[in-house]
């Protein structure tokens, strides 16, 4: 009897193994040969699917941004904890960070693919920041979107660069512990309203 066809798992090995092919390659580097080995697909079927291999980039880049934001919603009323959250995210899933800096050798400054949709997105978390900033739970110094910047860049560093940090801060679970509060501790100092306490790394809050 033949095996039945399941589209959708086959699209769900394909993008499991072009995340990992992807995040250690680059779109250049990167084989659809062993994309196709690694998902038990038929390589053909992943042109169809997908298009080229810079079409398959994006779209598992798309993909796992939208896991980033089902995971850890924003949270601009809260941005110290967001950003805590943020950080053990990237831990666990390293292939964003790498994804993102990829896309960024490939395309440098010019337009990337389904640019739109990405800009509403971080768009709308912006809107979110300052919303908070209305209604005084952030402060209103910085523009809303570079608070986001900053806050993105935060939580994503220790991952982009670990030999930086390992370097720098350390590599023991209990350097990373430190780290995490210490950069808790500075978005909470740049995003709370002035006047209100913020708690220096080991103390409470």
């Amino acid at each position: 009897m033949a095996a039945v066809r399941d589209p959708e798992a086959t699209k769900a090995r394909i993008f499991a193994a072009a995340t990992a092919e992807f995040a250690a390659h680059g779109i250049a580097g990167a084989r659809v040969d062993r994309i196709a080995r690694e998902a038990k697909a038929n390589k053909q079927l992943i042109y169809a699917y997908f298009g080229d291999k810079a079409e398959l980039f994006s779209q598992v880049l798309q993909q796992a941004l939208l896991q980033l934001a089902s995971a850890v919603p924003v949270d601009a009323d809260d941005p110290d904890c967001y950003v805590d959250r943020l950080m053990e995210y990237h831990r666990a899933h390293p292939e964003l960070v790498r994804l993102l800096l990829w896309e960024g050798l490939e395309y440098g400054n010019g337009e990337i693919p389904h640019e739109t949709e990405r800009r509403a997105r971080y768009d709308a978390k912006a809107e979110a920041f300052a919303a908070a900033q209305e209604k005084g739970r952030v402060d209103g110094e910085l523009p809303p979107r570079h608070l986001l910047f900053m806050i993105s860049a935060l939580a994503g560093w220790a991952t982009a660069v670990p030999q930086f940090r390992r370097l720098l801060v350390g590599g023991a679970e209990d350097d990373l512990a430190g780290l995490r509060e210490s950069v808790r501790t500075a978005a909470g100092r740049i995003t709370r309203p002035a006047g209100e306490r913020v708690p220096g790394p080991g103390t409470a809050g």
